[in-house]
């Protein structure tokens, strides 16, 4: 796998993260913890794409 691959495959999980936020958040069912939980794997994974894209 090239580094460019892993930074595509890092940015399409964040942004299906995103999504599945914005859904959590707008689900009176979804704690929030859990909706926390979802926020830091996404800065986590922006971290990474940072990293590894320059």
């Amino acid at each position: 796998m090239t580094v460019a691959s892993h930074v595509e495959e890092l940015r399409k999980k964040h942004q299906n993260l995103s999504v599945a936020v914005e859904r959590a958040q707008r689900s009176p069912g979804t704690s929030d913890l859990e909706i926390a939980a979802m926020k830091r794997e996404k800065l986590r994974l922006k971290e990474q794409i940072t990293r590894y894209a320059h």
